[in-house]
């Protein structure tokens, strides 16, 4: 008999196991709520993060609906992770797909974690899996989890009937972390219950009803689970944590050999081009200034140098889009763009309104928040005597708490 490879290997490490095979019909229209936008990235870009970026994780991997594989491989394409696994009908089905295709190189522990909660703090994963360490081996799961504060009411028919004490209450979140084998065992012996989808909605409900012992960890309320478009709307906004301001500068000469130049993403005819590596668009290059600045993170040569083959004839949004990815990682949602544009030629004014829908375009901001405005020198300097063209930028970026 051939042996079984599951039990080839002793069980090492801590895997995280990201749960994203969900259809969130609640969400509304369009794509799974897990490849929405929040802050720069996916949501589901943002719980894979978490993990990975993780000191005690080694490895991510990742539930998704095989139907999905293209969303999926936008949304975390730029991250190092190995092939997703193929989900089931069922949150609890995925979660036994995710842990059987674990097996064969079982980890002595796993966080399973749903993709809908993209803002779990580092402190969060640490404290379960500590807790879930430190509980020795009598204890089989930890949960991050919130104490209720507010009163709970009962209520039929629209009417508050009775009053629940909340002292023992307590609103399960994820991550929540396991003995591998354990958890395992559980979801297996889950998968014959008749009432299970129903009743087993978490992986502690699926331990629960094994015997097991699961510790809840307080960690918190700043950890959102996304399932309406209101509560991706207020995840998007950071807590107060102050505003910054960043500013930008870039020009560039003109040369022969072109019809028109990039200016804000649109081409605009002039009788020359402007000399470049990429398209030379000088406001976005001044834009991109003004975002990393704003969080101190470089300069635009630092991420993308001139001498970079790969950068040559590029589309500057990219630098843009890039810039708003780092200041969004640094706890910073971008509110406000302004950009002014030097020369004394090309005229600017019959472009503003399509500039300035492109780049709302690019840092997907309502046009009302981004200004584009067109100013000469008189005649003075290289832009007056028509030598080339200048833009400055700032961006205001309100950071989190």
């Amino acid at each position: 008999m051939t042996a079984d490879p599951r039990h080839d290997r002793e069980p090492r490490g801590a895997a995280a196991l990201v749960v994203a095979a969900g259809r969130g019909a609640r969400f509304g229209a369009g794509p799974p709520k897990q490849y929405r936008r929040l802050r720069g990235e996916t949501v589901l870009a943002h719980a894979v993060r978490a993990f990975l970026e993780h000191p005690a994780i080694d490895r991510v991997h990742v539930v998704i609906r095989p139907e999905d594989r293209a969303l999926y491989e936008d949304a975390v394409g730029a991250l190092a992770l190995p092939a997703p696994i193929a989900g089931g009908a069922t949150r609890r089905e995925s979660a036994l797909r995710g842990l059987e295709a674990l097996a064969a190189d079982p980890p002595l522990y796993v966080a399973i974690h749903d993709a809908a909660r993209p803002l779990v703090a580092a402190a969060a994963i640490a404290r379960v899996l500590a807790a879930l360490a430190d509980g020795g081996p009598a204890l089989a799961g930890a949960i991050a989890a919130a104490p209720i504060r507010d009163t709970v009411k009962r209520v039929a028919r629209g009417e508050a009937v009775e009053t629940i004490p909340r002292d023992s209450l307590w609103l399960a979140q994820t991550p929540q972390a396991f003995r591998f084998a354990a958890i395992l065992a559980a979801h297996r012996a889950a998968e014959s219950a008749p009432d299970g989808d129903a009743v087993l909605t978490d992986d502690a409900a699926v331990a629960e009803r094994a015997g097991l012992r699961v510790a809840a960890v307080a960690c918190g309320e700043d950890n959102p689970k996304i399932t309406t478009e209101s509560d991706l709307a207020r995840a998007a906004r950071p807590p107060p944590g102050g505003i910054r301001v960043g500013s930008g500068f870039d020009a560039h000469r003109f040369v022969p050999g072109s019809d028109r130049i990039v200016l804000c993403g649109v081409a605009v005819p002039h009788d020359r081009g402007l000399a470049g590596h990429s398209d030379a668009d000088a406001a976005l290059h001044a834009v991109t200034d003004a975002l990393l600045g704003a969080v101190a993170a470089g300069d635009i040569g630092a991420f993308f140098p001139s001498g970079d083959a790969q950068w040559a004839g590029a589309d500057s949004a990219r630098f843009v889009r890039r810039a708003r990815d780092i200041a969004a990682r640094a706890g910073g949602r971008v509110a406000h763009i302004d950009v002014t544009i030097i020369c004394e030629r090309p005229r600017i004014a019959p472009h503003r309104a399509a500039m300035r829908a492109r780049l709302a375009e690019i840092l997907e901001l309502p046009e009302s928040a981004v200004s584009v405005k067109a100013t000469s020198t008189d005649g003075l300097g290289f832009p007056g005597r028509g030598e080339g063209v200048a833009a400055q930028a700032t961006a205001t970026v309100e950071m989190a708490g």
